[in-house]
């Protein structure tokens, strides 16, 4: 569903969207997904989906039509250009190949074309399967790693400067961050800005405007005062 909503919401603003693996699990529905997007402002937008989202429903797969609860994480990272370097040693990486799984017709099932790369330091496993050729696969899944090393990189200046500052900042999973509840009621909350809409089948459909803008809103407000703290704490400090 949520994999859905990010598609149709990419197409709505025009850029071009693109799934380069999907892992299905065993029992139904997908158990990872990896989508690209390419367009204005893409990761811009894209960074206010970041965290836990919890969906509320009866479930379709339970003949007994109880309510179900699930919850899905969802990571995001800027696609990074050969101007920036990230050191990753070969000795790092283990590379598997595998089948790709679902469908992609008889040449990707048939044959290991699909990549799976592991960086042993940090523990990030990436993987693509989209393409035909296993050296293009290979080439995607390390963009998503070397993307997915900076972007832990940055988190962890963030959270350095957000202690000597002495301010607490959020980065990560750390919480859900939006509900989706579908049964009893029908409502999608996110719990950062508290912004809510009760047309849940226009948010599923990708109409996510709302919630990026009153994320981003209070994004802004939140580094602005983070300034301000940090000025504040500067001012007290002895010299040195």
């Amino acid at each position: 569903m949520l994999m859905r909503m990010y598609l149709r919401f990419g197409e709505r603003r025009g850029w071009k969207t693109d799934v380069l693996e999907v892992t299905y699990a065993e029992d139904a529905g997908i158990k990872t997904a990896t989508l690209r997007f390419e367009g204005e402002y893409a990761y811009g937008h894209m960074k206010a989906e970041r965290g836990v989202h919890r969906l509320v429903r009866i479930s379709p797969f339970d003949a007994a039509a109880r309510r179900h609860t699930s919850f899905a994480a969802v990571y995001v990272s800027p696609e990074i250009d050969d101007t920036i370097e990230v050191e990753i040693g070969d000795k790092d990486l283990r590379i598997d190949t595998f089948r790709a799984g679902g469908k992609g017709g008889q040449h990707v099932n048939k044959t290991e074309s699909a990549i799976r790369i592991t960086h042993l330091p940090t523990g990030l496993v990436v993987q693509c399967q989209n393409e035909r050729s296993q050296h293009k696969n290979k080439d995607s899944a390390m963009k998503v790693l070397r993307s997915r090393l900076y972007q832990r990189a940055m988190e962890e200046r963030v959270a350095k400067d957000a202690v000597r500052a002495g301010t607490k900042m959020e980065i990560g999973f750390g919480s859900q961050i939006r509900s989706y509840v579908l049964a009893p009621y029908r409502l999608i909350k996110d719990h950062r800005t508290n912004y809510e809409v009760g047309d849940v089948d226009r948010v599923l459909d990708g109409d996510l405007d709302g919630f990026i803008e009153a994320y981003l809103q209070t994004f802004v407000k939140k580094g602005e005062k983070a300034a301000t703290d940090r000025q504040g704490f500067g001012t007290t400090e002895a010299a040195p």
